[in-house]
């Protein structure tokens, strides 16, 4: 029989457990059971969890019809990821389980199935404290799959796969991981090639290849066959990109012999209003956002990630910095490291050392007791496990920037490990070459040096190990420390640095979306210090990250606004307060700072057609230019030129009253059946130009084959619920998600606001206009 993969995400039906009893209603997977509870101020660890009500022991249940079970057959039920300590019964049989609920898991269903009706209960226990520094969600979050095979099958774990480049051509090495007979076949752009296994490993050559890198990630559709004579037993299909790495000390990271330096950020996995039952399409809008950064790299924090997720990457091309867990004997992760530390990691390893976007292992983030010999024992004892099965990738570990002497404190008990592990106490080092000498046991262990915040100490660190790369796992968006006081404000962009220095390869952004949870404390739900809002609304930060990592010429004006309302940011991560709009109703007269980004070599600025002479941003520190001008109401515009020709322009305008709403898709826009948008509104006046300043409530309506899911405006410090139809604009916009129905045809989403038209927007489902 041919192997059989099917998802299950559809029939389930989930009960919150309350005084022992169980009222089960219809739930479609992804399910995210904390997303859509109240907002409790008082709730416990509740500025981790974004004060959600996530407490509880959840029950999933489903009916499963099999036809026909064979016995030569095998059958599995494959899991994404459970958030958490989840227990699975197949009918009546307990199955198996996972305790870590960021990792996938396979169970062998074969000895409990049968012709008919199958029953799948699921038990969730999200009881246990504490609870992950971020928001984590509860509940079955990600794909389930019903995997059906012969016997004697393929497993992808199990599958070795490497490639290489010989000049022009490609090599693609694999190991299936079993005997038998074998044939393996590689198809790109309409190109077929194809060999069968002679040797216990099979190799295949492919002349003129197509390499993959971030900025051309090319990808062959690899298949490989199990034989039985003539007939294919089994097959496992993948996704290869044909590259390679090197990290050599004085030139860098370097990809396909060509140096690249890693434009990245840090990224959660929850999307506010749908919490972690995040789709793979919600994630690629987000990871196209970044493309059009001119984004390249991603650090998975703090844990694995979804399949369909890492499948993004690769497709859209970024560098993966895959890590398994935070912490390890501290935080939540503390009640599982003794017995399931091996399980996890080898899990981590054994998916993903086939995925061609991954190209480094983390062992873990600012750990307690960093560099002390309990520590370190440990860090040999992981970087061991995953080099005995993954020897092709660097292996290393994301520092704090505090080290501390050892002292007795029992860990178990403390109840905020990163504030035990980040304050300044009596125990921290503080003389440079005692901080180096900490730096160095775990240099010895690791093959590159990851700093987070620590860029202050760069030049320190490449004097002392001139052998090694050094990588910003964490940095600001925007300020620098200074080697006395790592959270100095130093107007030294940390982004550029590695476009100098050629010992540092680059580093992540803390973070480039913002998320649930981590908040500075209510009402803040959440982090707030980042490049894009949790509804796609992007930041000023966002645009000043692209003009130093975009190729594509660009300009960009905003303004600094102290009127604007505290966003809850933890300072040393955020920006100074700057806006893009040019409306100061409260102004007669005035003088106003401005920002603006360029990467073109010259920038002119006119305020109502007056031109206001400004020196390149080659001139300027961190590249922005950067000054005061009156207030006048009127236009803006900002136009950049490259060798004296014009290539790009923006203009913000000081609107009359708000009159309208639009969707800034337009009018239309296209969907597959079953696809989740995310769609926005912006407050206008009768001329198009946005009203910045508007915070009326938006009501949102649909007409037809679909419905709204969830709304969202961008702000971590309202206390709107996200699963409603209505929510205030924020900085003049608000957001909706809406799910699309499974037939084709057109469905109608308006947006409603007092005082204003409403606006109106088509999509079609796999449809024409």
């Amino acid at each position: 029989m041919a192997r059989k993969e099917i998802g299950i995400m559809t029939g389930w039906e989930f009960a919150l457990e309350e005084k022992g009893e169980k009222h089960f209603s219809e739930v479609e997977l992804p399910h995210d059971w904390a997303i859509t509870g109240p907002f409790k101020k008082d709730m416990e660890q509740g500025e981790a969890q974004g004060f959600r009500d996530r407490w509880g022991i959840g029950w999933y249940r489903k009916k499963l019809e099999l036809s026909e079970k064979k016995d030569r057959c095998c059958y599995y039920l494959d899991f994404g990821g459970i958030y958490e300590d989840s227990t699975i019964w197949f009918n009546g049989h307990m199955a198996g389980g996972r305790k870590y609920g960021y990792s996938p898991f396979r169970l062998d269903v074969t000895d409990y199935v049968h012709t008919g009706t199958n029953e799948i209960l699921i038990r969730v226990d999200n009881t246990k404290k504490p609870v992950d520094r971020w928001y984590s969600g509860a509940g079955i979050y990600r794909t389930v799959k019903w995997i059906e095979t012969e016997k004697h099958h393929l497993d992808e774990r199990k599958i070795r796969v490497s490639t290489a480049i010989d000049n022009n051509s490609g090599v693609i090495t694999v190991n299936p991981g079993i005997q038998g007979s074998m044939r393996l076949s590689a198809e790109h752009d309409g190109n077929m090639y194809q060999t069968e296994r002679k040797e216990e490993i099979i190799t295949l050559r492919i002349p003129d290849a197509k390499f993959w890198s971030a900025e051309e990630p090319n990808l062959y559709h690899l298949k490989l066959e199990l034989m039985d004579g003539e007939r294919c037993a089994d097959q496992i299909t993948m996704h290869v990109g044909i590259r390679e790495f090197d990290f050599i000390p004085d030139r860098g990271m370097i990809v396909n012999h060509k140096p690249v330096v890693l434009k990245g950020v840090c990224v959660h996995q929850d999307i506010a209003c749908r919490g972690i039952a995040a789709t793979k399409e919600m994630w690629r809008t987000r990871l196209m956002d970044l493309k059009e950064l001119g984004c390249n790299g991603i650090r998975a924090a703090h844990h694995m990630y979804a399949e369909e997720f890492l499948d993004l990457c690769d497709e859209l091309g970024f560098y993966v910095y895959e890590e398994c867990f935070d912490k390890w004997t501290g935080g939540l992760y503390g009640r599982y490291f003794e017995t399931e530390w091996k399980k996890d990691l080898t899990t981590m390893v054994e998916r993903d050392r086939n995925r061609t976007c991954v190209f480094i292992w983390g062992l873990g983030n600012e750990v307690e007791n960093q560099a002390q010999d309990s520590m370190i024992r440990l860090l040999k004892m992981l970087k061991g496990q995953v080099v005995s099965l993954d020897n092709t990738r660097p292996v290393t570990y994301a520092m704090n920037p505090h080290f501390k002497r050892e002292s007795n404190v029992d860990l178990s008990r403390v109840k905020d490990i990163q504030k035990f592990v980040d304050e300044t106490d009596d125990m921290e080092i503080c003389d440079m070459e005692e901080r180096l000498d900490c730096i160095a046991r775990i240099a010895d262990v690791v093959d590159i040096i990851s700093c987070n915040y620590q860029e202050q100490w760069y030049d320190k660190i490449h004097e002392r190990f001139p052998d090694k790369l050094i990588l910003g796992t964490e940095i600001y968006q925007f300020f620098k420390g200074h080697e006395n006081q790592m959270q100095n404000f130093i107007c030294e962009n940390p982004s550029l640095v590695p476009l100098e220095k050629k010992y540092v390869m680059g580093g992540f952004i803390w973070t480039g979306f913002d998320y649930l949870g981590e908040s500075m404390g209510y009402p803040a739900k959440g982090w707030g210090g980042s490049l894009i809002r949790t509804n796609g609304n992007r930041r000023p930060s966002y645009y000043i990250m692209q003009s130093y990592w975009s190729k594509k010429p660009m300009v960009y004006f905003a303004v600094m606004d102290y009127s604007l309302k505290d966003e809850g940011v933890k300072e040393h991560w955020d920006i100074p307060i700057y806006a893009e709009h040019w409306h100061f109703p409260q102004f007669h007269r005035a003088v106003i700072p401005y920002m603006i980004a360029s990467n073109c070599e010259e920038v002119r600025l006119f305020v109502n057609e007056k031109e206001f002479y400004l020196p390149n941003p080659s001139q300027c520190a961190n590249r922005l230019i950067t000054g005061f001008i009156p207030y006048v109401p009127g236009r803006v515009k900002v136009v950049g030129y490259i060798q004296g020709e014009e290539v790009c322009s923006r203009e913000v305008v000081t609107p009359d009253a708000p009159v309208e709403l639009r969707f800034t898709e337009g009018e239309y826009v296209s969907a597959d059946c079953g696809q989740q948008r995310l769609l926005t509104v912006r407050a206008c006046d009768e001329h198009g130009n946005p009203y910045f300043r508007e915070e009326s409530l938006v009501n949102f309506e649909i007409e037809g084959n679909g419905e709204i899911l969830a709304v969202d405006n961008g702000n971590l410090m309202g206390n709107e619920p996200y699963d409603e139809a209505f929510i205030h604009m924020y900085h003049g916009q608000a957001s909706v998600l809406v799910k699309c129905g499974d037939i084709p045809g057109i469905i109608r989403v308006s947006a409603h606001a007092s005082g204003m038209k409403s606006g109106s927007l088509r999509c079609g489902l796999n449809t024409d206009k």
